[in-house]
Order: C-alpha cells, then sequence, then structure tokens
C-alpha cells in the first residue's frame, strides 16, 4: 500500500508540471520530447504501478485473510516474490526514466510509433519489460487470492455469506488471469519485433499493426474493470457499516459484480471505433458497451436503497463515497455517450475522452481509496485519522478534481486533441486550460493534506479500538492492527453481517498449533473444515528469485542472450526456494502424528 501510494505521488507530481505547461498558450515549462515522456510516464506509472497494485494487490492480501477470517494468504512465498517483482519493476521505469530512456509513446504503446523504425534505442524496451514485471506479480496474487477464498474461509462462511469486498476481489483475480496474459504477449511480441527483428506488427512483411491493440485492449478494458470493481466492494462495505444495515440486495451486488467482470471481456473494440473496422462488428461492440452500464446502474440502486432504509452515520468514509456516487456517474454517463459511434468518431483523441476516463478511474478508484483509507486505517495502525484536516482533504481534492476534469470535456467538444505539448494562442483554449491547472494544483494540495494526516495520526492518532466504526465483518473482529497470525483461535460464521447477527457466544475452532504456521482448509462451497494445512516458514529465496528475475529480464532488452544467461541464476533460486528444509520436514511428520492420533481418538 504504501510503495503505490508513493508511485500515485510520483505520478500526480508529473501530472500537475504537465498541466503547468498546459495552463498557458505556447508554455515554455516542457519541450516535445520531455512531454512525450512526461505524459506516458504518468499513464504508466498510474496504471500499472499505483491503479492495480493498490487496488486489487495491496489491498486484497492485507484484508481478504481478514474478511474471511483466515490466519494468511495462501502462498506466503509466492505473495513475497509477487512484491518484489511489482517494486523492481516500478524502481526499473523510474530509475530509465532518471536516465532520459524513460518511455515516450503513450503508456499504450502502440505500433508503429513504438516500433524499431519510430523509436529508436530502449525508450519503447523499458515500457514492455515494466509491463511484464507488473503482470507478473498481479498474477501471483490472482492465484493467492483465489486459493484463500476458496479453500481458506471461517468454517461456516458458506458462499452466499462472504462479504461483498471479497466477491469483487474473488472476480477481480478471475479477470487478472484471464487479462493480464494478453498484454504480457503483446509486450513480448512487441520487444520481440524491436531485438530480434520478427515482424508480428509489420504489415509490410505479412505482419498487422491492428493486431497490437487488439491484444491490449483485451487486456486494457478489463483493466478499467480490474481497477473499479475493488472500488465497488468498497463502497458496499461502507455503506453497510454507516447505514448500520445489511446490504440491500445482496444477491443482486454480487451478480451485477460477476457480470460486470464477465462483460468487460467483450468490450474493448469501443477503444478501436476509429480504426475502421466492420460496420457489423462496431454495432455489436456498442450493444456491449451499453451493456455493461446495467451492472453498475443496479449497485447504484441497491447502495441508494441500504442508505435510505437505514440509520446514516455521517463520518469521512461515507464522505468519500458521496464524492464517488457524484464523481463515477457523471463518468459513467459520458461513458454512454462514447459507446455511439459516431460520437466517439467526433471526440476520439481528444480532450474529451481525458475527462472521460479520470472521471471513471479517479471516480471508480481513488475516491473510494480514500475511504477505505479513512475506513480501515485503525485496523492497520490502531489509531484514527483527524476528523478535520480529512474534511479539508476532502474538499479540496473534490473541488480540485471537478475543476480539473470538468472543462476538458469543453475543450475536447471545441477541438484540443489529447497529447499535445502546447497550442496557439487564437484557438482560445487557454482560459480553460488555466482552470483546469488550478484545479491540479488544489487536487495535490488535498494530497498533501492527507500526507500530513497520515504521518501525523499513525504516531499521535487518537486511540481507535478494536472496532471503532461498529461495524458487522470479520476483519473488526481481532485486534486493531491485527497480529502477524490474524486470529488466535480461528472465527466461525453464522450469517453475513458475523458481529452484528451472531450470538456472542458463537463457536471458535481451537486446536490448531501456535509454535508453527498451521491454518485450517475448508470446502469450497460451504466452508466446513476440511484439513490442516501448514505454511512454509519465513526464507530469503523470494527474493533472491525475485533479483534473479529481474537480472533475466532486465538484461534480455539489451541482447537475446541475457535470457538464456538470466535462466540460470533463476533456476539455482527456485531450487533453494523449494527445497525441503529439516525443520519443516520435522514438523509435516509431526502434524501428520497428531492427526492420526486424532483420528483415532
Amino acid at each position: 500500500m504504501v510503495t503505490a501510494f508513493i508511485f500515485f505521488v510520483l505520478g500526480g507530481i508529473l501530472a500537475l508540471v504537465m498541466r503547468l505547461q498546459l495552463a498557458h498558450p505556447n508554455g515554455h515549462v516542457l519541450g516535445p520530447d520531455k512531454y512525450n515522456e512526461f505524459f506516458t510516464m504518468h499513464g504508466s506509472n498510474m496504471m500499472f504501478l499505483f491503479a492495480v497494485p493498490m487496488m486489487f494487490e495491496a489491498l486484497a492480501v492485507y484484508f481478504v485473510p481478514l474478511m474471511v477470517g483466515a490466519r494468511n494468504i495462501a502462498f506466503p512465498r509466492l505473495n513475497a516474490y509477487s512484491y518484489y517483482m511489482y517494486l523492481f519493476g516500478g524502481i526499473f521505469l523510474w530509475v530509465m526514466f532518471i536516465l532520459n530512456t524513460g518511455p515516450d509513446m503513450g503508456w499504450f504503446a502502440y505500433v508503429p510509433l513504438s516500433g524499431p523504425d519510430f523509436t529508436p534505442g530502449k525508450r519503447a524496451d523499458t515500457w514492455a519489460q515494466m509491463i511484464t514485471f507488473t503482470e507478473l506479480s498481479a498474477l501471483c496474487v490472482a492465484v493467492e487470492i483465489l486459493v484463500t477464498v476458496f479453500k481458506m474461509r471461517a468454517p461456516g462462511m458458506s458462499l452466499n455469506r462472504i462479504p461483498m469486498f471479497v466477491w469483487a476481489q474473488l472476480v477481480v483475480a478471475f479477470s487478472v488471469i484471464f487479462a493480464m496474459p494478453s498484454i504480457m504477449l503483446s509486450s513480448t511480441m512487441l520487444i520481440l519485433d524491436r531485438l530480434v527483428s520478427t515482424h508480428f506488427f509489420n504489415p509490410a512483411e505479412g505482419g498487422d499493426a491492428l493486431l497490437y491493440q487488439h491484444l491490449f485492449w483485451f487486456f486494457g478494458h478489463p483493466e478499467v474493470y480490474i481497477i473499479f470493481l475493488p472500488g465497488t466492494g468498497i463502497v458496499s462495505t461502507i455503506v453497510a457499516a454507516f447505514s448500520r444495515r445489511k446490504d440491500f440486495g445482496y444477491t443482486a451486488l454480487v451478480l451485477s459484480t460477476v457480470a460486470t467482470g464477465f462483460i468487460g471481456f467483450g468490450v474493448w473494440v469501443h477503444h478501436m471505433f476509429a480504426t475502421g473496422l466492420p460496420q457489423l462488428s462496431l454495432s455489436f461492440f456498442t450493444a456491449a458497451s451499453l451493456m455493461i452500464v446495467i451492472p453498475t446502474g443496479i449497485q447504484f440502486f441497491c447502495w441508494l436503497t441500504t442508505l435510505s432504509t437505514g440509520r446514516l452515520f455521517m463520518r469521512l468514509p461515507l464522505l468519500w463515497v458521496f464524492g464517488f456516487f457524484f464523481v463515477f456517474l457523471i463518468g459513467g454517463l459520458s461513458g454512454v455517450m462514447l459507446a455511439s459511434v459516431p460520437v466517439d468518431w467526433q471526440v476520439h483523441d481528444t480532450f474529451f475522452i481525458v475527462a472521460h476516463f479520470h472521471y471513471v478511474l479517479i471516480g471508480g478508484a481513488v475516491f473510494p481509496l480514500f475511504g477505505a483509507i479513512y475506513y480501515w486505517f485503525p485496523k492497520i495502525t490502531g489509531r484514527m485519522l483527524n476528523e478535520r484536516l480529512g474534511q479539508v482533504h476532502f474538499w479540496l481534492f473534490f473541488i480540485g478534481f471537478n475543476l480539473t476534469f470538468f472543462p476538458m470535456h469543453m475543450l475536447g467538444l471545441g477541438g484540443m486533441t489529447r497529447r499535445v505539448y502546447t497550442y496557439p494562442a487564437e484557438l482560445q483554449w487557454g482560459n480553460m486550460n488555466f482552470i483546469a491547472t488550478i484545479g491540479a494544483m488544489l487536487m495535490g494540495a488535498g494530497v498533501l493534506v492527507f500526507v500530513i494526516d497520515f504521518l501525523i495520526s499513525v504516531k499521535s492518532g487518537a486511540i481507535a479500538g478494536d472496532n471503532p466504526w461498529g461495524a458487522g465483518t470479520l476483519e473488526w473482529a481481532t485486534t486493531s492492527p491485527p497480529q502477524p497470525y490474524n486470529f488466535l483461535d480461528l472465527p466461525t460464521v453464522g450469517s453475513r453481517e458475523p458481529l452484528w447477527e451472531d450470538p456472542p457466544d458463537q463457536p471458535v475452532v481451537t486446536g490448531l498449533r501456535e509454535d508453527v504456521r498451521e491454518v485450517i482448509s475448508t470446502k469450497a462451497l460451504d466452508a466446513d473444515p476440511d484439513h490442516r494445512e501448514l505454511l512454509p516458514v519465513p526464507t530469503i529465496w523470494p527474493f533472491l528469485a525475485s533479483l534473479a528475475t529481474t537480472f533475466l529480464f532486465i538484461s534480455s532488452i539489451f541482447t537475446p542472450w541475457g535470457f538464456v544467461w538470466g535462466c540460470i541464476p533463476l533456476a539455482i533460486t527456485l531450487i533453494g526456494w523449494f527445497w525441503p528444509t529439516k525443520r519443516e520436514a520435522a514438523v509435516k511428520r509431526e502434524l501428520e502424528k497428531w492427526e492420526d492420533a486424532e483420528a483415532r481418538a
């Protein structure tokens, strides 16, 4: 979480510099080459180093085991490896940027612009290999989340009692597994075109430039929902906690979440309406783009019904949810406009698109994220964030956001195209751009207030207690902050909001050993206890394996032999990772004897 937030701040600084460049006509803050680097780094940083790692990987790894009543996440060594791959990929991208070798062809790296003819050097290779780092990390986390949810839930937590946040992360994990290989394939094919002269995307040699766009957006549009769906889970959690009632329409919310993840794989071509595809294809993807609005609309009405029929407890997390309602609704409505092919043709590659996806992504991810931080900060630290500073943070960010991006709708309709580093005064775009720059500064001031509040509250914030909001989900059933093992005695679950509805004498699971990392495995459907599982002890091998993988990835963009030689240290570290130790073997034998004795008894 901390790493992803640092990347968020760095990406925000890049955005502020770009807004200073565009604040007035004929700006001189950035030249054209540096501006290309800045907007490419901003987009790549926010999408691959902040949004997915924060909304899926960080929040899921921390809160899913707590919310399902598990002692730990499945495959903890793989979890460590996934973090280091994400960290090293981010460091690699930013070091190359500092060395003036950062990518400069957009966060999507369309060919032929990113091909060897138009982007010599290592800038495009840097982008493509950073993709491999981050998507490998996301795939590892997806596997961990799926196994944790299906096999490590607290006894009694059947599928119809799983919290909405966990459902959202479960759908995202499936989406990651099906979407991420597509972008890894396209980025690898791009590297091969650039380094070993293949011709996947070279039409002169039988390749197809549009193939790249299909592969990229087959990942790119599901990624929007990979970022957005955790936000819906956060909203459902906060709405229930602060309206003092269970989520209205739980089944509808779950089915809407699943439907959003499923339909999200059928709308990628609406990013390609201007590429000359057949009209019949465009009509199908227009229908799909309109259809995907329906599940989100159902969720909105379920949330509003929950709020209107509950007893509202108005605090900062709920304020951020109200901000999400306002901002994301605007982004959703402009998305319906863009699903129409004629409208899309008119505003394609203009600032209208910039406004739309920022309303969707910041509205659907950053607003719920800040709500989640204010909601779960007591869980993580045992202390409360400051309410007054939080109010200042919200209003600066909310007002600044709308001042920044709402004028971009008008700029786009007025003809201002994306990715231009300056513009002449006679086009009369200066006033709107100046307003947008002022808004960006207000957003930056809001984030600065939050960082100050965070640093103060971590050390001297008010003591929170174990459950300061009186919420009903299992993460609040243990101490705040939780112990390394989450729960000493695992809870059992008899309802959807166990802290509200289960009796005080609800039984707990006893008998698990405390001197080793022993967890309980349950059945996928009804979470009935199945068997004990012994998790591995901490080891340095996942870290060494991540270093070996980093060497393989980075060296391979300088010479194809880097892949060959890089496999040797990677193989050595993986053997060390999986080689059983004497202590683990002894504990497993002892555990088997204990289970046999219990079975005989």
